[in-house]
């Protein structure tokens, strides 16, 4: 019998995040008609800045220091391209050029991040296990920001972008950018 989602530890939640989206991008590959699309790809954009803002703000913060940090480093600059993509994905219209393109690239980026979290014995959850994280905590955070960043999202806020700040990657300082421009279709 499956957990329920009020009984998902912090990784069991991810992944179940990671396979919503999956089946959202599955679906919107069968799709062939433009509304259809455009449902699909917004869902997908929604759901992937939800549980964008609860691994930035709460999954990675808590593996800071406890995982490599160059995986942790990557994940947050996968997280930013995934957001350019978003913003532009969600202004544009099935109709206009590239608009599947920048659908399908944001799937395989997404595709990728998600090999990089749940591989085995090295991947980021892995090593958050491993560290000893108290994955019920986290969970139960993890729930709570997403019903709020949910509401956020669905009222129209932006994915914002993470932008990495100084020279020194060990020492590099991390702030979010609510009014960072969208890259140009």
């Amino acid at each position: 019998m499956a957990q329920s989602y009020e009984e998902m530890d912090a990784v069991a939640l991810l992944k179940a995040d990671h396979r919503k989206v999956e089946e959202i991008f599955e679906a919107f590959e069968k799709a062939t008609n433009s509304s259809k699309k455009q449902t699909l790809a917004n869902q997908a954009c929604l759901e992937l800045k939800v549980h964008t803002a609860i691994e930035e703000e709460i999954f990675y913060p808590a593996c800071r220091g406890k995982i490599e940090e160059d995986l942790l480093n990557e994940a947050y600059v996968e997280h930013d391209s995934a957001k350019l993509l978003i913003n532009e994905i969600e202004a544009m219209s099935p109709d206009e050029d590239f608009y599947d393109a920048k659908v399908k690239v944001l799937s395989e980026a997404i595709e990728h991040h998600v090999e990089e979290e749940e591989k085995r014995a090295e991947g980021m959850f892995a090593q958050a296990r491993a560290a000893g994280l108290d994955m019920d905590a986290l969970a139960d955070a993890m729930r709570a920001r997403k019903a709020t960043a949910m509401e956020e999202f669905q009222a129209g806020k932006p994915a914002v972008t993470l932008t990495m700040e100084g020279d020194d990657t060990e020492k590099a300082m991390m702030t979010r950018s609510d009014d960072a421009p969208a890259a140009p279709n």
